[in-house]
């Protein structure tokens, strides 16, 4: 399978991260995953300021801070890992690069809200499962 899995550095990832090695007959060496970190895009007058080239580079150096240590985690579980670095709204890029990859499930934590929960404060699992036309699974 090849699997999708965002991260942000809380402990919703950290939940994500655990239930994957613990369930290696789901989620065993033998699959092929992509991290993706989502950074909060630059204002656009800032973006155009610097270019795309520093605004990419941003990116992926707020990115590896949030990656490098699932990369560590991972590895030590023997799990080959591709790292992807983009800037933008959050839920639109995990949907679009999970349909771009053609990925089989999209592996996620996410916070426990009740429904009016997420309709006021919103919630990017709940974007990405209303956009996303891949198979999500949330890790609560």
């Amino acid at each position: 399978m090849k699997i999708l899995l965002p991260v942000d550095g809380s402990a919703f990832t950290k939940k994500m991260l655990a239930y994957l090695t613990t369930h290696p007959e789901l989620f065993g060496t033998g699959n092929t995953y992509t991290l993706l970190s989502v950074q909060q895009p630059l204002p656009p007058r800032a973006r155009a300021a610097v270019g795309s080239e520093i605004a990419q580079g941003f990116y992926a150096e707020e990115g590896e801070k949030v990656t490098a240590p699932v990369l560590k985690f991972l590895g030590q579980h023997g799990m080959a890992v591709k790292v992807i670095h983009k800037g933008g709204r959050a839920a639109d890029i995990i949907a679009q690069t999970a349909t771009a990859g053609k990925v089989d499930p999209v592996v996620m934590g996410s916070p426990r809200h009740t429904a009016l929960g997420n309709l006021v404060m919103g919630s990017v699992a709940t974007r990405v499962l209303a956009n996303c036309k891949t198979p999500v699974l949330l890790v609560r």
